[in-house]
């Protein structure tokens, strides 16, 4: 039997797994790292963290698994995130994470002194404190010495692949989210490179998601029980993984993933960025390109429902929600918990119930969460829409899809097919597939289509669906609504 390996390095742990040839996941193993917050707005991870996860995770998973049946290891992970390393090959200081906040001025200059416009033609995207390009401005800002001992620019599974290869290099996927690449020609951007004051010399080599671009340093095969000198792909980010573990890789079909946040999914296959820039315009993993939209809030908009405000079982208040009807009465939420992104992209906005009234129950306000979460996703939808892709049907996946109630709720709202996914690998299970496309199998896509099970297929109802047309459109003309209100009630917090 031989196996590929998938590693997946995600904000709150490390997740590996075994598949087989035919993309059957065999074994996994996740492993917990750390995060640290050091000031209000800061998020911060050390790689060393990171690497002795995948070291314990590698070894476990290993165990009992003759080292010849290992033909390649894939790594995805969480982007955005900086690492800088020095001429050593040691980071120079902890890794500043995807949700950092601290490089809000950087984003404003970019934004506005470069110019969105500007952005959108070099990059396919603006600028958000959550980007690399940003952050490096701040350590140019505010650690000037620090940043000339920089050798090299990375990503957090970059940084993985070096651990295990000893080389840079990168893949496409990832590499969208800095903001200092050329989306729609695959390549670093110049111009780019010039504003942050960086050249190419610091970045690491880029290659498609599937190819083979290192193999693992000899010291690596006796710890880990692995073959000499084993293909290592390299492998994409976390979203674009994922998408290769639930086979959206074509247009037509769009992956929406309710976790803690959000995402909308686009497959395209061929380049279209939003001018509006509500979406982000990245490569996948699959030689084409995507269309993301990202809400915050999500299944973590529910959670807090459930579990922190009302302190009940999630069964007991969704069965209530089935028995309000849609619309709930007239009931809004906006799922602005922590802010918005897509397609406002507001760090002011505030979760809001608005239409209450005393003939309201809480199985009403339970269903205007999850149809509060359902619209601000259709915003991303239509959004993706409206660049002409086509879309045909929805495949969720994600925490927040075990719900029936909730997939119903979003093929009404969608107006479009909704098939739930019984794969639970995620983007580890796409890194190992990514393994078995471009390694040294060579079985180009067919391990892309056909590892997905569809649970069940949720069909829209017609009549919803053109009653939720009503309730969507009222639910947008409310954040413009309430817009300046949210920023001023921001300057009320302490």
């Amino acid at each position: 039997m031989s196996y590929s390996l998938g590693i997946d390095l995600g904000t709150s742990g490390v997740k590996i797994v075994l598949v087989t040839i035919e993309g059957e996941i065999v074994k996994e193993v996740s492993k917990i790292h750390p995060i640290y917050y050091p000031q209000s707005g800061w998020s911060e991870q050390h790689p060393e963290d990171w690497w002795y996860s995948v070291k314990e995770g590698i070894k476990e998973i290993l165990t009992d698994v003759e080292s010849s049946q290992v033909i390649g290891i894939g790594v995805s992970g969480q982007m955005h995130g900086l690492v800088l390393i020095d001429k050593q090959g040691d980071p120079l200081l902890p890794c500043i994470l995807w949700n950092d906040q601290r490089s809000y001025k950087e984003t404003e200059y970019l934004n506005h002194k470069i110019g969105k416009n500007r952005l959108i033609e070099l990059t396919g995207n603006i600028a958000f404190p959550g980007f690399t390009a940003p952050k490096i401005l701040w350590v140019q800002n505010n650690h000037p010495d620090l940043f000339k001992k920089t050798k090299y620019i990375c990503l957090p599974k970059d940084y993985i692949n070096y651990k295990l290869t000893g080389q840079f290099f990168t893949d496409v996927s990832d590499a969208s989210g800095t903001l200092y690449f050329d989306v729609e020609n695959r390549k670093w951007s110049e111009e780019m490179m010039n504003i942050l004051k960086i050249n190419e010399d610091m970045l690491p080599k880029v290659y498609e998601s599937y190819e083979v671009v290192g193999r693992t340093r000899d010291l690596l095969s006796q710890e880990f029980n692995i073959p000499i000198h084993t293909p290592v792909v390299a492998g994409s980010g976390d979203n674009a993984a994922a998408a290769v573990g639930a086979s959206v890789i074509e247009e037509g079909t769009i992956m929406i993933s309710l976790g803690t946040s959000g995402v909308v999914f686009t497959p395209q296959s061929k380049y279209r960025s939003d001018h509006q820039a509500r979406l982000h315009t990245f490569c996948d993993g699959n030689k084409q390109w995507h269309t993301m939209g990202v809400i915050l809030s999500a299944a973590s908009s529910l959670k807090w429902w459930v579990e922190e405000i009302q302190e009940e079982s999630y069964d007991t208040l969704l069965e209530e929600a089935i028995q309000s009807p849609v619309g709930s009465k007239g009931l809004f939420f906006l799922p602005y918990l922590s802010g918005e992104r897509t397609p406002y992209n507001d760090p002011y906005a505030k979760g809001t119930f608005i239409g209450l009234s005393h003939q309201h129950s809480r199985g009403d306000m339970t269903r205007a969460v999850l149809e509060g979460i359902t619209f601000a996703l259709n915003d991303a939808f239509k959004t993706a829409a409206e660049l002409g892709v086509p879309i045909n049907k929805v495949r969720a996946l994600g925490g927040g899809s075990k719900s029936d109630l909730w997939l119903q709720i979003i093929a009404d709202v969608f107006g479009k097919p909704v098939e739930h996914c019984i794969s639970t690998g995620g983007p580890a299970l796409g890194a190992a597939l990514l393994v078995l496309r471009g390694g040294e199998i060579k079985n180009n896509d067919k391990n892309f289509k056909n590892t997905v099970s569809v649970n069940k297929v949720v069909n829209p109802d017609r009549k919803k669906h053109q009653d939720y047309q009503i309730y969507y459109n009222q639910f947008k003309k409310l954040y413009k609504h309430l817009q300046k209100a949210f920023k001023e009630i921001s300057t009320l917090i302490q």
